[in-house]
C-alpha cells in the first residue's frame, strides 16, 4: 500500500534488522508452512541491495544496527566460532554502505552477533574473535531464549531450552559480557518475561535491551487471546522497566507470532489501522521505560508479514504524533545511538 511519508525529515536509526540468504533452507521446512516460515519465504534473500531499497523508500534513515540471525556462518570453523562468519559478512556490508557511493546512510553501523553463552569461560575467545571481526562495529550479543510449551507456537526454527536465561550454565557465559562492555539483546516470548526480569536483577550492571515489546503472542494455541493476556504482559513490562539497566525495542508486532495482523502477508493494511492495533503495546512500553530507554525498530524483513517498510514507520509516527520533538529524537534515533554506542551518527 502506497502512502505519503509522514514527518519525512525526522532522523531514524533502525536498531534491529537482519541480512540473510535463506534460499537453501526454505525447502527443508515441512508443509504446511508455519506462518513464520511463510513470512520469511517472502524475502529469502535479503542483503545490502534489498536493505538499501527499503531504507530508500522515503523515511530519513541515517543508520542501522544489524541483528544476528544465524546467517553466513563459517562452514569450516569449529562450532563455537561459526558465528564469526556472520559478523565478517556484515562488516563488509557496513563498509560498502560507508564508502560514500550510497549517500550519507550508514547501514550496519553497529553489529550484534551471536556467541553461545553456555560455553562459560569458553565464550571469552569467541567474544574476542567477534570483536576483531567487527572492525570497531561490534557492539553486543543476542542468544535467543524463545521457548513455549506449545511447539507449534514457534515452529521448526526455534527451540531454545526452557528456562535458558535463568540457568547457571547460561549465566556463567553471560557474566563474561561485562568484561568487554558488550550489550545483550533478549528475545523471549511474553510468558517468559519473568526470566528477563530475573536476569536483569541479578546482573544490574549489564546493559540489556528487550526485543519486540516482549513478543505478545497471537498464534497457534494463543490465537485470539491477546486481550486476555494483555494485563499480564503490561504488568511484566512495568516490572522490567524498574530495572534501570534494561531498555526496550518498540516493534516486532508485525511478526506472525504476534498476530497483529493475524493473517499475512498483510501489506494492504494501512498505517492507520496498524497504529490502532499496536498503540496499546507501544504506549505502554513508552510510558514504562520513558523515551530515553525505548527505541523504534523495523525488525525487517521479518515484519514484512504485516507491513511494508514505509508503512511500518508511518504507523509508528502516527502513534507518536503527540510526542514532543525531544521525545521523538530519543525514540527514533537517540536511544538507539546511546545504547549501541553510535552517537556519531547524530552529528
Amino acid at each position: 500500500m502506497a502512502e505519503d511519508i509522514l514527518e519525512p525529515d525526522l532522523p531514524i536509526i533502525d536498531p534491529h534488522h537482519h541480512l540473510w540468504d535463506l534460499r537453501p533452507m526454505i525447502p527443508m521446512f515441512p508443509e504446511p508452512q508455519h506462518p513464520f516460515i511463510a513470512s520469511i519465504a517472502g524475502a529469502p534473500y535479503y542483503t545490502f541491495d534489498q536493505l538499501q531499497a527499503d531504507l530508500a523508500t522515503g523515511h530519513n534513515i541515517i543508520g542501522t544496527v544489524f541483528m544476528e540471525c544465524g546467517a553466513f556462518y563459517r562452514a569450516d570453523a569449529p562450532e563455537e566460532l561459526k558465528p564469526v562468519g556472520e559478523v565478517e559478512f556484515v562488516n563488509g556490508v557496513a563498509a560498502q554502505s560507508a564508502c560514500g557511493l550510497y549517500g550519507d546512510l550508514r547501514a550496519c553501523a553497529a553489529i550484534v552477533g551471536h556467541a553461545n553463552m553456555l560455553l562459560g569461560d569458553g565464550a571469552v575467545p569467541v567474544l574476542e574473535s567477534l570483536i576483531a571481526a567487527g572492525n570497531g562495529r561490534f557492539r553486543g550479543i543476542r542468544h535467543s531464549a524463545a521457548w513455549d510449551s506449545d511447539p507449534t507456537t514457534l515452529g521448526p526454527p526455534f527451540h531454545a531450552p526452557e528456562g535458558l536465561l535463568t540457568s547457571d550454565a547460561f549465566q556463567a557465559g553471560f557474566a563474561r559480557l561485562g568484561k568487554f562492555g558488550l550489550t545483550f539483546d533478549a528475545w523471549v516470548l511474553e510468558p517468559q518475561l519473568v526470566d528477563v526480569i530475573a536476569l536483569a536483577r541479578k546482573f544490574p550492571d549489564q546493559q540489556i535491551v528487550l526485543d519486540h515489546c516482549g513478543t505478545p503472542l497471537g498464534i497457534a494455541s494463543y490465537r485470539g487471546t491477546l486481550p486476555k493476556h494483555f494485563g499480564r504482559w503490561r504488568k511484566a513490562i512495568q516490572r522490567l522497566a524498574e530495572c534501570p539497566n534494561v531498555s526496550i525495542k518498540l516493534g516486532g508486532l508485525a511478526m506472525a507470532f504476534c498476530g497483529m495482523p493475524e493473517d499475512g502477508p498483510a501489506r494492504n493494511i494501512g498505517s492507520a489501522a496498524l497504529a490502532e492495533m499496536w498503540r496499546p503495546y507501544i504506549e505502554t512500553c513508552i510510558e514504562a521505560f520513558g523515551p530515553t530507554r525505548a527505541m523504534f525498530e523495523s525488525n525487517y524483513p521479518v515484519d514484512r508479514w504485516g507491513a511494508t517498510y514505509p508503512v511500518l514507520w508511518n504507523a509508528f509516527k502516527r502513534i507518536t504524533a503527540g510526542a514532543s520533538a525531544d521525545e521523538k529524537r530519543a525514540l527514533y534515533a537517540g536511544s538507539a545511538a546511546r545504547f549501541y554506542g553510535i552517537e556519531e551518527l547524530l552529528g
